[in-house]
């Protein structure tokens, strides 16, 4: 298929007629005739692969990606590999993030963060290869001395793993440099905060209107995802006669059945939903219609409503809400339907939502947990005791029925009513 030609005045080249018919060189310069013979071996391979329209070997893409610039140049000119422009930092990003059509506006705003971070310390020009795994290592320093929180350094090494993996699927670079870096977010349980009924009931009256208290009791009491599926839920996704609510998921719909959820309407937040559904206009679509605008800085809002309540701000500002939802929930309902009706899994429910709240420690210091009374229970066998250990609460209290029948239960923390 290809010819090596060894030229009188010491140098070597290599012919051959390429997918076109056109006969085409590459000149090797005075290179060893075994080394020529390689480049020869691999010509033949990527010409192969070329006419036949399949991928190449992976010992010959690794071939490849270890060229120098002056071979890469010239194997590039006669069409066998691509132009070793993309080596470059630079460019390879904005190839990349272009290239990603199939990617949600939110996270395309993720990658040009992330690339402007990487921008910042490598430069433009900096070649892929010259990037190490040391040298990310420095790069990561280089963000935690700017300050930023151990979470904001692993989501930039995560989309910067999406990146170098991108380019070595592109057969760009033999490895990622950032394979043993950690990337997953931490629970951080003192950015955990219970947002109680007083307080919520403090925003809700501080908010501007009825569109703002329906955000944000959807948020507290129907634990949705701000702003995505806010701005996500139509009219015709509310069924008034079921009392539920479907929550269409634009963080999950890429997993199979996780597109949407159904949603009870709680009765604390039936009252804000109604008033938004008597002011629509006929024929709205969608529920929330005043702050859909890319420039509604949602947060920025709700930090001025919580201002204006006179109340602290909380540390992550709608998470927190979510998470204050969910752990309610978990003390009236089974763990498996609250992760359904929230949309997570009991892992990451486990890890990233539930918290240890007043109102637990407050239970766990009323009736004891296994006291009998004397009266009437004392000569009960092991067997009945047992038997007789009744009501069993979420919390973990277990209080016998003697208790019941004789004292009665003193009376816990009133719940809001919630559920159908």
């Amino acid at each position: 298929m290809a010819s090596l030609v060894n030229r009188q005045n010491g140098t070597r080249e290599i012919q051959f007629v390429d997918v076109n018919g056109r006969r085409q060189t590459v000149r090797l310069g005075k290179m060893s005739k075994r080394a020529a013979g390689t480049v020869k071996i691999r010509l033949e391979e990527l010409l192969s692969a070329a006419i036949s329209k399949q991928p190449i070997e992976t010992e010959t893409a690794r071939w490849v990606a270890s060229l120098d610039d002056v071979l890469t140049e010239r194997l590039a000119k006669v069409g066998l590999i691509r132009r070793r422009e993309s080596l470059l930092l630079g460019q390879f990003l904005e190839d990349y993030i272009e290239g990603r059509t199939d990617v949600k506006p939110a996270t395309r705003r993720k990658y040009h963060s992330t690339r402007e971070r990487l921008l910042a310390y490598f430069g433009e020009v900096c070649n892929l290869r010259d990037i190490t795994a040391g040298i990310i290592d420095d790069w990561r320093l280089e963000m935690k001395a700017e300050g930023l929180a151990e979470n904001t350094i692993r989501k930039h090494i995560a989309v910067a793993k999406v990146f170098f993996t991108g380019a070595v699927r592109k057969r760009i670079i033999n490895s990622s440099p950032l394979e043993d870096q950690k990337a997953t977010i931490r629970a951080n349980p003192e950015r955990f905060y219970f947002i109680s009924h007083s307080e919520a009931d403090k925003v809700l009256d501080a908010c501007p209107d009825a569109q703002w208290r329906l955000l944000f009791a959807l948020s507290r009491y129907g634990g949705l995802r701000c702003p995505s599926e806010h701005l996500g839920l139509r009219w015709s996704d509310v069924d008034w006669d079921r009392n539920r609510i479907r929550v269409w998921s634009p963080k999950t719909e890429h997993h199979a059945g996780k597109a949407s959820r159904d949603l009870p309407i709680f009765p604390e937040l039936k009252p804000y939903l109604e008033e938004v559904w008597e002011q629509a206009e006929v024929g709205t679509e969608y529920v929330i219609t005043r702050y859909r605008d890319t420039n509604a800085n949602l947060r920025t809002q709700l930090c001025r409503i919580i201002d204006r309540a006179g109340l602290e701000r909380w540390p992550k500002l709608f998470q927190n809400l979510r998470s204050t939802r969910q752990t309610e929930l978990e003390e009236m309902f089974p763990s498996h339907v609250v992760c359904a009706w929230i949309g997570n899994s009991k892992a990451v429910a486990q890890k990233h939502y539930l918290q240890v709240t007043e109102d637990h420690f407050h239970k766990a210091t009323q009736n004891p947990t296994q006291t009998v009374h004397e009266t009437g229970c004392q000569s009960m066998s092991w067997t009945s005791a047992m038997f007789t250990k009744s009501l069993s609460g979420r919390a973990g209290h277990l209080v016998s029925i003697c208790q019941v029948a004789e004292a009665g239960l003193e009376p816990a923390r009133e719940l809001p009513p919630t559920g159908f």
